[in-house]
């Protein structure tokens, strides 16, 4: 149990020391939901796959709250789509935990902290979203990273990269597909980019 507790108090460290390199990139934190709808970590992000590593809510009050996130971006999206009359361009990031399912725990699901950073304006700002995922990774001396070739359908084609450390992936970025966009009533490019903080603490 003090093992657990001394390795969430340093995930929280570290979240912190991120938020602050955050807010110094010219980025506003938002604090989303951590239940939503089925659609909005599948269908809407064109990912098919999703629901089957969810942990589902029995008897949801609402269609907005039937699944516990696996993914940040579908609050900040909602969060970019609530805050359209906002100057440009719009720099929004949350750093929390999502759930997976999982076979190893007692409860059959594990946390898994998270950053996930959203550019929106007139251009894609992929450069943008890129030099963030460097300034991390300077703030977290790594440099054992690179990005390849996504294959993530909820990227424009040949737009999206995942994040490798080492040999194993720990996230994505890239500009976010026009049907993703309308999914959630969005009408200017979107840069994104979501990874994991596990291996950092």
């Amino acid at each position: 149990s003090s093992g657990i507790n001394a390795e969430y108090g340093e995930c929280n460290k570290l979240s912190d020391a991120i938020r602050e390199e955050l807010a110094r990139a010219g980025f506003t934190e938002v604090l989303t939901f951590s239940l939503c709808s089925r659609d909005d970590i599948s269908t809407s992000l064109r990912n098919g796959k999703a629901l089957e590593e969810a942990v589902q809510i029995a008897n949801p009050k609402s269609n907005e709250f039937q699944v516990v996130r696996t993914s940040l971006l579908p609050g900040i999206l909602k969060t970019a789509s609530c805050n359209r009359k906002m100057p440009l361009p719009l720099k929004l990031f949350e750093v929390s935990d999502v759930v997976f399912k999982s076979e190893d725990t007692e409860t059959g699901s594990k946390n898994q902290r998270k950053i996930c950073a959203l550019f929106s304006g007139k251009t894609s700002g992929f450069e943008v979203v890129h030099g963030l995922l460097d300034r991390i990774m300077l703030s977290l001396s790594e440099k054992n990273y690179s990005i390849r070739a996504s294959e993530e359908s909820m990227f424009f084609t040949g737009r999206g990269a995942d994040i490798l450390l080492g040999t194993e992936k720990i996230g994505h970025l890239g500009i976010l597909h026009p049907e993703v966009l309308e999914n959630f009533e969005i009408s200017l490019p979107c840069s994104v980019l979501e990874m994991s903080l596990e291996p950092f603490v």
